[in-house]
C-alpha cells in the first residue's frame, strides 16, 4: 500500500510539472475566464474527453506508434496548422472574445477538446513521460488504472480551474484595453507555439 501511494504520490507530482507548463489549453482558458467563472473547469473537462480514451490507448501500445518520426511529423505538422489558426482567430477577434469565449470555439468545453487534440507537445508528453508513468502503473495491476487516471485529471482540473477563476475574479479591475491586449498576447503566444510545432514535424520528417 506503502508503494502505491508513493507512486500515487509521484504521479501527481510529474503531472503538475506538466500541467503547469504553459500550453494551447492554458492559453484558451485565459481568453475563456474573461467571461465564464467555470471556464477552467469546462476547459478541463474537454481535456480529459480526449485524454482518457489516449491513456488507455497507450495500454494497448500507442505510445509505441508515437515514436515513429513520420507520426510525429505529421502529429507536429497538423497540430501546428490547426493551433496557428487558432490562435490568429483569437487575436482577430480579441474584442468579442471579451463578450463570448470564442466565435468559432464558442463553449469553452469544445475548447478544451480542440487545444488538446491539436498539441503535438501533448501527444508526445504521453507518448515519452506518460506512458512510462502508465507502464508503472500496469505493474501494480489494473486497479490502479483509475487511481492513476484520477490523480491526474485531477491536476488538470485544478490548476484549469484556478486559472479560469483567478482571470474572472480579477477581470473587474482591468480597463477594456487591458483585457484586448491580454486575450491577443494569449492568442501571439498560441501562435508561438504552433510555429515551434511546424518546425519540429519538419525536422522529424527531414
Amino acid at each position: 500500500m506503502d508503494s502505491a501511494l508513493l507512486f500515487l504520490g509521484s504521479v501527481a507530482v510529474i503531472s503538475l510539472s506538466g500541467v503547469l507548463m504553459p500550453g494551447p489549453v492554458f492559453v484558451v482558458t485565459i481568453a475563456c475566464g474573461f467571461q465564464d467563472r467555470w471556464s477552467g473547469w469546462k476547459i478541463a473537462l474537454g481535456h480529459a474527453v480526449v485524454e482518457v480514451p489516449t491513456i488507455a490507448a497507450i495500454f494497448l501500445g500507442l505510445s509505441v506508434f508515437l515514436k515513429n518520426d513520420m507520426v510525429l511529423g505529421a502529429i507536429g505538422l497538423l497540430g501546428g496548422a490547426i493551433l496557428l489558426f487558432m490562435g490568429y482567430d483569437v487575436v482577430r477577434t480579441r474584442k468579442e472574445v471579451l463578450t463570448s469565449c470564442s466565435t468559432k470555439y464558442k463553449d469553452p468545453f469544445w475548447a478544451g477538446v480542440m487545444t488538446t487534440a491539436a498539441n503535438p507537445a501533448w501527444l508526445l508528453w504521453w507518448a515519452t513521460v506518460g506512458a512510462a508513468l502508465t507502464a508503472t502503473a500496469v505493474t501494480f495491476g489494473w486497479w490502479m488504472l483509475p487511481f492513476f487516471v484520477a490523480v491526474h485529471i485531477t491536476c488538470d482540473f485544478l490548476w484549469e480551474g484556478f486559472v479560469g477563476m483567478t482571470i474572472f475574479g480579477t477581470k473587474g479591475k482591468w480597463s477594456t484595453t487591458w483585457h484586448q491586449r491580454v486575450i491577443a498576447g494569449s492568442g501571439a503566444l498560441m501562435i508561438v507555439f504552433a510555429v515551434l510545432f511546424i518546425y519540429d514535424g519538419l525536422g522529424s520528417l527531414l
